[in-house]
């Protein structure tokens, strides 16, 4: 097989894979196809997927500024090519954020559902309109295709007369989505290490993303000529490797000058993050610089390609850093380190692929190099291959239609078949056990033990003739207090109040099913499905389980709610009916079912649990 065959041949595989783990996830939730946690929310999916994305497609307003704006003409050769990697990109960006979604139908309440003041609305709205404005500009290679259809050449030919007004307004919308994604940071100071932590974010994010455009317009363009024997520009792909030693410089200037500057650099030698910041900038400024700057190395194609592949993976990297890896939480010595599971890396893998499958299609059947490439498997008419039992299968094309249709459908199978059943059942929300509050008279509940408790006033709540039972509406049998956690004993989760299993085990109660169930009517009919109805069979044995004046009578389930879900449904729902019946307390403290109301204390314990961590200092921790 020729280089471009073997490189499809790949592709069409990882996609197969990528298929069969995207349709696992789809069906059976992200807890299925992720590392991500309650701890870890955002991983290698917005990592990489949308921020790194959206950073790898930059090289589109990049090279449309320098061939368009500053008219630098020769560098036209790549300057379609780099908007179809753009316009592809941000279409990877859109596919990929689906897999990352909760609900990924409900992407477009974007559109109507507006949020102003937040940054992430702002990059939604950006990147859908640069997406229109990259498919504005790539239509004219596309359109220019049948030049004899009266309507398409008209539609060309205005496309060609406002061509710079678009390019304007597509370099204006980049700038200001490359930027928002750092400005999203800003809003959480004391979830980002403080080593990627600083109010001028968004311009290193701008400044990166312009890196990242130059280094990645290089590794495509020699990555494809290399794949299709085509030569290169030396010209272009010098003017790229001086830019890109420029905007490197430019980019270590302001992340070293802003970390000595906020004093930050005392961390650059201390703990996982260290090794995770200079590992980045190994590969973002070392050997790119390095290499870009040695004469004899940087005129050799193989070494520039290695220089410019350093430099896109060092600033994914950073992405991946500041959109996940490198937050607080995840790095600190007592937390469980995230690390992208395998079908997630697989999933971003299979998006990546289908862009530069269709980049290939593209590139064979367009005009989107000033000529077309010209190789043995794109002709119509070749020898005729056979298979090994001499069966003639076709033309060129046709045989690597059914090849690498025969690499996607195996490999979606046997992935498909080797993914876990036990795991897709046992994998999902996770399961955080809860511990018991600790206190006296103020109750210290810190169910998920992450640090942020939350005081309960439990004597103040008495004097107040609150009833015991609005709280500790049910006891284990023989005891007098059970704690909340007995029986909403999942975080997230619900929980299963009745022990149905244990009592019709003979290991555990050994309760005949016709203790409860009607033997006289029809299955389902007889079964007891309200507490209200079951109260009186189980105080038969339990005669002291339910709490004087208990509110179970509201509840017609056996199932427990989560133990998160118990704890603000009885805190919220009282705080309302309180303020609805007490007009004095609803002017003294109109924010009492409100969430600050009990989590005030939040940002104080948090900056009081870094820098007991000395995970920063005081000129870092303010924002």
């Amino acid at each position: 097989m020729d280089r471009i065959s073997k490189a499809k041949s790949v592709l069409w595989i990882i996609l197969g894979i990528a298929g069969a783990v995207g349709i696992t996830r789809f069906i059976f939730g992200l807890g299925v196809t992720t590392n991500l946690t309650d701890n870890t929310p955002w991983g290698f999916w917005i990592g990489f997927d949308v921020m790194g994305g959206v950073a790898l497609a930059a090289g589109g307003f990049v090279i449309a500024a320098i061939n368009y704006i500053f008219g630098n003409e020769r560098m036209h050769p790549i300057s379609r090519a780099a908007i179809l990697t753009a316009f592809l990109g941000y279409i990877a960006v859109a596919v990929g954020l689906l897999f990352d979604l909760g609900l990924p139908w409900n992407i477009w309440h974007m559109m109507v559902f507006w949020n102003p003041h937040s940054p992430l609305f702002e990059v939604g709205w950006c990147v859908m309109l640069y997406l229109s404005i990259l498919f504005l500009e790539f239509a004219p290679v596309i359109l220019e295709k049948w030049p004899e259809r009266k309507l398409l050449a008209k539609i060309h030919a205005m496309l060609e007369k406002v061509k710079i007004p678009i390019v304007i307004v597509g370099i204006m919308l980049s700038t200001l989505h490359q930027s928002s994604l750092g400005s999203l940071f800003l809003a959480m100071p004391f979830k980002l290490h403080p080593i990627w932590y600083t109010p001028i974010l968004p311009v290193i994010f701008f400044v990166s993303a312009i890196c990242l455009g130059l280094t990645m317009v290089m590794v495509e363009g020699l990555a494809t000529s290399y794949l299709y024997k085509k030569e290169e520009h030396p010209y272009v792909l010098n003017t790229l490797r001086k830019s890109a030693i420029v905007m490197l410089l430019i980019y270590a200037a302001l992340r070293f000058g802003d970390i000595f500057y906020r004093g930050a650099d005392k961390l650059l030698f201390t703990g996982t993050a260290s090794i995770l910041f200079w590992l980045e900038i190994s590969f973002t400024l070392i050997i790119p610089l390095i290499i870009f700057s040695t004469k004899g190395i940087n005129k050799k194609v193989s070494w520039m390609f290695v220089g410019a592949f350093s430099g896109v993976f060092g600033i994914v990297m950073n992405r991946l850093n500041v959109g996940g890896i490198a937050h607080v939480n995840n790095i600190a010595e007592s937390a469980t380190f995230y690390l992208p599971s395998f079908t997630e890396i697989t999933i971003s893998a299979g998006v990546v692929s289908g862009a530069v499958l269709i980049f290939f299609y593209f590139i064979e059947n367009f005009n989107v190099w000033e000529e077309k490439p010209v190789d043995g498997t794109l002709e119509v008419k070749s020898i005729p291959k056979f298979s090994s039992n001499k069966v003639y299968l076709g033309s060129t094309k046709v045989t690597n239609r059914i090849k690498f249709s025969f690499f996607f459908v195996i490999a979606f199978g046997v992935t498909f078949a080797s993914i876990s059943g036990s795991t897709i059942e046992n994998k999902g929300i996770e399961e955080v056990k809860v511990t018991k509050a600790r206190g006296g008279d103020t109750l210290i509940i810190d169910g998920n033990r992450d640090g942020f408790a939350v005081t309960f006033k439990h004597e103040f709540h008495k004097s107040k003739n609150i009833e015991c039972g609005s709280c500790h509406h049910m006891n284990k049998p023989g005891d007098k207090s059970t704690g909340c956690y007995e029986c909403h004993s999942g975080m997230y989760s619900e929980g299963d109040g009745f022990k149905h299993d244990w009592h019709s085990s003979s290991a555990g109660a050994g309760q005949s099913c016709f203790k409860c169930h009607d033997q006289n009517v029809s299955k389902g009919k007889g079964f007891i499905k309200s507490i209200k109805k079951a109260k009186d069979l189980c105080l038969e044995c339990h005669e002291d389980m339910f709490v004087k004046n208990s509110n179970i009578d509201k509840y017609e389930t056996f199932k427990t709610a989560s133990y998160a879900d118990a704890m603000h449904g009885l805190c919220v729902n009282c705080h309302e009916e309180t303020l609805k019946t007490d007009s004095t307390l609803k002017r003294l403290k109109p924010n009492l079912a409100n969430c600050s109301n009990c989590h005030k204390d939040d940002y104080e314990l948090k900056v009081k649990q870094m820098r007991g961590k000395k995970l920063m200092n005081k000129s870092v921790i303010l924002p």
